[in-house]
């Protein structure tokens, strides 16, 4: 650690203050140039390293909802200790931080950082011009949280630490992988295209993506879906994928309902099946012990259908209380939902449970396979109601509210399990032509066909071992979010979409995925999630209060608009390249999903006969994800959620860093009304009127106080069912009753 000399410390002192000045002339600057300068005096023994520190912490300490301005001079102070770091890493003057970015890839390549590819692909004069699109600029539109958060998890690092990439690189890298098998005769427009998205933080990719693009490790998708067949080998090879999976830095969301329950029979004995638990005390132990490239411990979410003799059991599994042996904390549940028990307790109805297993070896059907093809009639009720009048099947009976009740409980105390509304998703599954869909994933926003992989035959052959399987319809998540703040503020949505869609398109033919099934299965579907974030700030920035039809008008009509340019998109790269392989046949090709959004009008005829000519690249489009990292990097609101609090502290490994809510000013705060003052009743009505131009879901949060009444929740999941939302995320839940005033009522 090289100490700097008193006057030096304090002449930089005076020269970063007078920057900041420059900067941001806005900035009350009274006592924090003493504040620090007289810190210098009395703290002898400083590095420069040590000084910019005390400069950003005292930065740091001066945001506040009155100020929230300091969080872009805090930014300032970190991206001039940033640059310092890079340069002494990369050998050059610091004064020009952005500087040779061939030799910056040319390092990292022999490091093996990145992948060789990076210089494998492109000249040495097509870097030099990627290097003259860079625009250091555009690193004071980060705040504090953001570059701090940026440059932690997503900047590459050498093995031992040492700064090496910057923010407009790493931006710059991404454009460039991406973009990397397109023709070369305007592959390179289409990085420009794609880095201005970027470096104006008008949307942000998948956290894989902005961690690994680029890189000779990790891969691009966000998670992944699989369907566990009701098989030993299956089960295991299962949990095998899943801990590759994990390994790489993928999610999981797993369909375990087609799993014996506990007590079914095995090869004809009876009573000697151990049910679902014992395997998710499987996955628990992956979870924990296969982390995600060592950042964050695995994340798995399992899915159980509501009708499943080991339901009990299953909304028990992550509570503080009872049998050990049946816990496992540390993976997120979900419950499949059929309409029916949704009728059956509004109405106080009983409800039954079964065995899958028993059910196909009985009646000769699963009944997972079936879903309601119209509101209030179809095919899981009528096979249903055939399971319960078949005096064959053994079967539990109890009130469908107790179900709930033990549902609700759960949701309060652990904020899962996630419901999933299984009819509403199978209605409106623009694929299903090729098959069905189960469950959701981890953060319940994807909703795409589903089927286990099975083994078909094991031989050996010349000494070898040859297994062949039958792949099922693996899952894989490619997401990116639009910042609805800047791309709606800017106009520039249209366009931002546009190179979106390229973009993840690019992912799915990039990503060198470990298990097998999951790369067919992307092949085929060609499916993407493009989201969203910035909601409430949207609605802060333009006057609208959360609470009123006008918000939700607008959420009709916006969300439209980017349906809209997604598909048109996505049909311009069909063009292009060729539609997916399933296209013929599904909605898309017989105009059906159009229908069934009642899109009319002469530019959506159009893009329906467009459509109909030429196809649409992608099998499924839209996915609105929690996005909660990204979205702090890009300075807006998460996802589609309210601002949880005006002035709230994001916790890092040994301190705290103050988050004010984006563009905070005695104009919008009156618009910024906080998640537990909401009516949630009012974001459900929006989040319906989003549910109808999203393709697949959203990761929509009820929020509440801890002593909601059990009615009062009730029917929230009711208006939430009946409103026709396909999913629902967390319950989050007041850890004490919110006592302190709404802010925005008295701003």
């Amino acid at each position: 650690m090289k100490l700097i000399e008193t006057e030096k410390k304090s002449s930089l002192v005076w020269k970063l203050c007078g920057k900041l000045k420059m900067e941001y002339p806005e900035l009350n600057m009274e006592g924090f140039e003493e504040k620090v300068d007289k810190l210098v005096q009395v703290k002898k023994e400083l590095s420069e390293e040590q000084l910019y520190q005390q400069m950003i912490l005292a930065a740091v300490e001066r945001v506040s909802t009155e100020e929230p301005q300091w969080t872009y001079a805090a930014a300032f102070l970190y991206l001039e200790k940033l640059y310092r770091s890079s340069s002494r890493s990369r050998g050059h003057d610091p004064a020009n931080p952005y500087c040779s970015f061939y030799d910056l890839i040319q390092e990292l390549v022999q490091q093996n950082l990145y992948n060789p590819r990076l210089v494998e692909e492109y000249s040495r004069e097509e870097i030099q011009q990627m290097e003259d699109m860079l625009n250091p600029s555009k690193d004071k539109l980060f705040t504090y949280i953001g570059i701090v958060t940026l440059s932690e998890r997503y900047l590459t690092k050498t093995h031992d630490g040492k700064v090496y990439e910057l923010p407009q690189e790493r931006f710059m890298i991404i454009a460039m992988t991406l973009m990397m098998d397109e023709d070369k005769n305007h592959r390179l427009n289409l990085i420009k295209e794609a880095y201005w998205a970027l470096s104006n933080l008008y949307m942000t990719v998948a956290t894989p993506t902005l961690a690994n693009a680029g890189k000779s490790y990790g891969q691009l998708s966000s998670c992944f879906i699989d369907t566990v067949e009701d098989d030993l080998r299956a089960i295991f090879d299962s949990n095998t994928d899943v801990s590759t999976l994990s390994k790489n830095g993928g999610g999981l969301g797993i369909y375990l309902g087609k799993v014996r329950s506990r007590g079914s029979d095995i090869k004809g004995f009876k009573g000697v099946s151990s049910g679902v638990i014992p395997w998710m005390k499987q996955l628990n132990n992956t979870a924990v012990s296969v982390d995600q490239l060592g950042q964050r411990q695995g994340a798995i979410a399992v899915y159980l259908d509501v009708w499943h003799k080991d339901i009990h059991s299953f909304l028990d599994v992550r509570l503080n209380n009872g049998d050990e042996r049946k816990r496992t904390h540390d993976l997120f549940t979900g419950v499949c939902i059929p309409d029916l028990f949704m009728e059956a307790v509004e109405e106080r109805d009983d409800w039954y449970l079964f065995d899958p297993h028993e059910i196909r070896k009985v009646m000769g059907f699963s009944l997972e396979d079936f879903f309601d093809e119209r509101k209030g009639e179809g095919s899981f009720r009528d096979k249903y109601r055939e399971c319960v009048e078949n005096p064959l099947l053994t079967k539990k009976t109890m009130p469908a509210i107790d179900i709930f009740k033990r549902i609700m409980i759960s949701q309060l105390e652990t904020g899962t399990p996630f419901m999933f509304y299984r009819d509403s998703v199978n209605r409106l599954n623009p694929n299903s032509h090729k098959g069905m869909i189960y469950c959701s994933n981890l953060c319940t926003e994807i909703a795409q066909n589903m089927s286990p992989t099975f083994l078909e035959e094991e031989k050996i052959e010349d000494g070898k071992i040859i297994t062949v399987k039958h792949p099922g319809d693996y899952v894989v998540c490619n997401l990116a979010s639009i910042s609805l703040a800047k791309a709606v503020q800017d106009d520039v949505l249209p366009r931002v979409v546009e190179i979106a869609v390229r973009l993840l398109d690019n992912v799915i033919d990039l990503n060198d995925l470990p298990v097998l099934q999951a790369r067919l299965t992307n092949q085929r579907y060609r499916g993407i999630g493009l989201g969203t974030f910035g909601w409430h700030h949207l609605l802060a920035l333009r006057g609208l209060k959360w609470e009123s039809d006008e918000a939700a008008e607008y959420c009709d009509s916006l969300y439209e608009e980017i349906a809209y340019h997604t598909i048109q998109a996505s049909n311009k790269l069909a063009k292009e390249k060729g539609p997916y392989p399933y296209f013929h046949g599904s909605d898309w090709a017989t105009g059906n999903y159009f229908m069934q959004k009642d899109y009319d009008g002469p530019i959506w005829d159009e893009v329906k006969k467009d459509v109909a000519a030429s196809g649409i690249r992608n099998g499924y489009l839209l996915a609105v994800a929690p996005n909660s990292s990204t979205s702090l990097i890009a300075g807006s609101t998460a996802s589609i959620d309210p601002l949880f609090r005006h002035l709230y502290s994001e916790e890092k490994k040994d301190f705290k860093i103050p988050v004010t809510a984006p563009d905070l000013s005695s104009d919008t705060k009156w618009y910024y009304k906080t998640a537990y003052h909401l009516d949630q009743h009012w974001s459900i009505k929006q989040n319906s009127r989003r549910q109808r131009h999203i393709d697949q879901s959203i990761s929509f949060n009820l929020y509440v106080r801890n002593d909601i009444k059990a009615k009062e929740l009730l029917l929230l999941h009711l208006d939430a069912w009946k409103s026709g939302l396909k999913t629902t995320y967390y319950v989050r839940s007041t850890s004490e009753n919110v006592i302190e005033e709404c802010e925005s009522c008295h701003s």
